[in-house]
């Protein structure tokens, strides 16, 4: 996209980390927001600091009725990147439901709700632009990712599938899918963390692949090559490296 001066985004997951690093991104090129979290005191605090109109609406993406109530509250938008997420670091051998089924609900079900909220009217109208944020932890299972790797797996089947439906419309449709990145997920984390970026480059990252006609962006590079060609290792030698 060339001009994004007076496009109007909605973007959920933007009082903390890299939503909020995004909302200032994009609010520097011109881009009217309407920021939506659950904690409606950290989302007033960034909208006044953005160059550009921002409103702010609070939302609860695991409630679907919460997530309807915001979407009418948001109005017409000209697209939606949906960045809420939970983590804590999680092994088969220390499955605990509740953060595991927090996990499904938020990264995944929160997703697919807000889609549900936003896209059968940029169908109707034939226009609009999706961004969801998955994770390298999509491509193949890791140690220690029970809950978290699952369902952004499931999101990024989400997004392949509806790329396939929308492809003969103009309703874009893109996911990334980031590595480490320095926020409050990843502090739960007591292990080394390769190539750890900062909220701005990885918004930086993800700016530039809405400016593009890409459909799937994997970040850092290094990583999200090695990551994807793990896919093609057989199943006993993978299992013995990780």
């Amino acid at each position: 996209m060339d001009d994004w001066a007076g496009k109007r985004y909605w973007i959920i997951g933007a009082s903390e980390g890299l939503g909020r690093a995004l909302a200032q991104k994009l609010s520097k090129s011109g881009v009217k927001l309407v920021l939506s979290a659950r904690s409606e005191d950290r989302l007033k605090e960034l909208a006044a600091e953005l160059p550009a109109h921002a409103d702010v609406v609070t939302i609860d993406v695991t409630d679907i009725k919460s997530v309807e109530k915001a979407a009418k509250e948001a109005g017409s938008i000209d697209g939606m990147v949906y960045l809420a997420g939970a983590y804590w670091p999680m092994a088969a051998t220390e499955w605990d439901n509740e953060k595991a089924e927090l996990m499904g609900d938020t990264n995944f079900l929160g997703a697919m709700r807000c889609v549900g909220a936003v896209l059968p009217t940029m169908v109707q109208k034939n226009k609009g632009h999706i961004i969801l944020t998955s994770s390298l932890t999509a491509y193949r299972g890791l140690p220690g990712s029970i809950g978290y790797g699952a369902s952004k797996a499931a999101l990024l089947s989400l997004a392949e599938g509806m790329r396939a439906d929308l492809k003969e419309t103009n309703v874009n449709v893109q996911i990334v899918n980031p590595g480490f990145i320095k926020t409050r997920l990843t502090d739960k984390n007591d292990f080394n963390m390769p190539m750890m970026m900062e909220p701005e480059d990885a918004a930086a990252e993800i700016f530039e692949h809405m400016n593009s006609d890409d459909f799937k962006k994997s970040f850092p590079a290094p990583m999200g090559i090695m990551l994807r060609a793990s896919q093609f290792l057989p199943d006993w030698l993978y299992y013995k490296l990780v």
